[in-house]
């Protein structure tokens, strides 16, 4: 039996067994990207960091063993490069697509002053934040803009965001522990929308802000959300926002303004999201039959020409 999700133009058939692994190799993915040639980049927290894979989810090959503390999040830019988060080794990578390093901003093991006790890796970190601190303090997410320049949403146990130049140097930061317009309670993902804006995605505070590239306050996205973990944006500025502490996935104009939203309390914990060429979606969740979070594939239907 065919089961289909959304609605109009957004209307999906998901297919949950889309990745097919190597014998014997466990999914425990953590975030999703692609690349240009729509080869689908998987960041796992088992064996094998970064596995990659067709869009009709043959596997590929894989790289990062070893690399990795906590695999967190994972962004391929316009030049196909691509780069991790590592949240608990508190750095961010930068690398080819074939796994050859070529950046890496952070002290690996080095955590700042933002009143967190340095060896509390506790999911709710967030909550013990008493004021900001500098790069990093188990970052979440990150972007890169057209000019090249770093984004880095560092919330798990800091309230700001980075803005790095292309070469790593730091040029400022943002951002205060609070629910007020600007203030973050954990900045998940962050984004860099075709306006240039920087869309963070404010995770305990149900909300994504909207920022210039120097921090500047500017909005705040009018939908409701319950957790947001990113949005990523497709080739058509339409946005997909997986909600982590509801279970649901929103589909949003450029705006804000929903244009489809589907999923249960079955699906919390839903953690990243990438769409491919065709408009089919990829996203983080929980699988059917455990915990452990795969990439489930929701085909457009009907498909695109």
């Amino acid at each position: 039996m065919r089961n289909v999700v959304g609605s109009g133009p957004f209307t999906y058939e998901v297919d949950e067994e889309w990745a097919r692994l190597p014998q014997g190799w466990e999914m425990t993915a953590a975030a999703v990207a692609g690349d240009s040639h729509d080869r689908v980049y998987v960041f796992d927290r088992g064996d094998h960091p970064v596995m990659v894979f067709d869009r009709d989810g043959a596997f590929l090959y894989s790289w990062g063993e070893g690399l990795i503390r906590m695999a967190h999040a994972i962004h391929v830019d316009a030049h196909d490069n691509v780069w991790l988060v590592d949240s608990h080794g508190g750095q961010v990578m930068k690398f080819t697509t074939e796994g050859k390093p070529l950046m890496t901003i952070g002290v690996r093991g080095y955590r700042s002053d933002t009143g967190v006790d340095p060896n509390d890796f506790r999911s709710d970190t967030h909550l013990r934040v008493t004021h900001p601190g500098g790069p990093f303090n188990i970052p979440a997410g990150v972007a890169v803009a057209p000019s090249g320049d770093v984004f880095v949403a560092d919330g798990y146990a800091n309230c700001r965001v980075h803005r790095f130049s292309p070469q790593g140097e730091l040029i400022t930061s943002w951002g205060t522990p609070g629910a007020a317009p600007g203030q973050f309670n954990l900045p998940h993902g962050v984004s860099i929308d075709r306006h240039g804006r920087v869309l963070v995605s404010d995770r305990e505070n149900d909300r994504v802000q909207l920022f210039t590239q120097d921090g500047e306050f500017l909005s705040v996205w009018p939908a409701p959300l319950v957790g947001p973990a990113l949005v990523h944006l497709d080739r058509s500025d339409v946005a997909y926002v997986p909600e982590h502490n509801g279970g649901f996935f929103s589909v949003l104009t450029l705006e804000g303004e929903r244009l489809a939203r589907w999923g249960s309390e079955a699906n919390r914990a839903c953690h990243g999201v990438w769409v491919d060429s065709r408009g089919d979606v990829y996203f983080i969740q929980p699988g059917a039959f455990g915990p452990k979070r795969r990439v489930v594939k929701y085909r457009l239907s009907p498909p695109r020409p």
